[in-house]
């Protein structure tokens, strides 16, 4: 979160994190990770019982008792909460930079690819360099088209539409592609109207980090994630559909370790809910 904090701050929005650990906790944190951010405690879990995401699956009598389940909140500037970004397994988190490219068309993320071809430009971005186990990420595809090209879309029936595959791993995982809207264009050559792409279009899908033990088991002591994949579309003009074409595309990602030290027990005692 504090990697993008600049990217929030640069649109009008200020980063608070809130968790069940105490103040002299999060203090300690604060300061061996260099977060600039606010960290609020909240030691009896009441905010976090008031927004009803109290993680219940954790027993009473455990001294986990009172985490909340991980959740994002956008609110406005009069405090109301108009976007929630929830979280059921605690392992995997949707990162600030997934978020932001959801919320902001600017925020794209980093380019780690750029392709062009006869037809077009395709450039591949992520929206983190870097990624830690559990991270879910967003990865897009921006498609440029040159002058009177089109391709055509995943609905049509009958003609090769465009597909970005990416093979899944056992130690990642790739969502499906969210294909925007296309536009239905009349061929009256052949007497047809097809769906179609023009001009520019942009395509997403998350990509979720396995855990550390399966990151291990694949990639040994590797710091780099490397995912590829594949764009494929037949490109027409006005009078010409040619070759379809093949773009091949490949992620890379640099792996972080979670931070797993603990605080001194001195700090820890008294943690958690009353």
């Amino acid at each position: 979160m504090g990697q993008k904090a600049p990217e929030f701050e640069a649109r009008g929005i200020r980063l608070a994190a809130v968790t069940y650990d105490s103040p002299a906790m999060l203090a300690h944190f604060a300061t061996r990770a260099g977060i600039g951010f606010p960290l609020l405690g909240d030691a009896k879990s009441e905010v976090i019982r008031r927004f009803g995401i109290l993680n219940t699956n954790i027993p009473a009598d455990s001294p986990f008792h009172g985490v909340p389940f991980p959740v994002t909140y956008l609110l406005d500037a009069q405090g109301v909460v108009r976007k929630k970004y929830f979280e059921e397994d605690y392992r995997e988190r949707l990162t600030a930079g997934a978020i932001l490219t959801r919320e902001f068309p600017d925020a794209a993320g980093d380019l780690v690819q750029e392709t062009t071809t006869p037809h077009l430009t395709l450039r591949a971005r992520a929206s983190n360099a870097a990624v830690w186990p559990g991270s879910v990420i967003t990865l897009r595809l921006e498609v440029e088209l040159k002058p009177r090209m089109h391709v055509y879309a995943p609905e049509v029936s009958g003609y090769l539409p465009v597909r970005w595959t990416m093979p899944g791993g056992a130690a990642w995982l790739a969502g499906k592609p969210r294909f925007p809207a296309s536009r239905m264009l009349s061929l009256p050559a052949i007497g047809e109207t097809v769906a179609v792409y023009e001009h520019r279009f942009a395509v997403e899908r998350e990509f979720t980090v396995g855990q550390a033990n399966e990151l291990r088991a694949v990639l040994g002591d590797a710091k780099e994630l490397v995912v590829s994949g594949e764009f494929f579309y037949q490109a027409c003009d006005d009078k010409v559909c040619y070759v379809p074409q093949r773009i091949p595309l490949t992620f890379r990602l640099r792996l972080g370790e979670l931070d797993r030290q603990r605080v001194p027990a001195e700090v820890r005692a008294g943690k958690g809910p009353a």
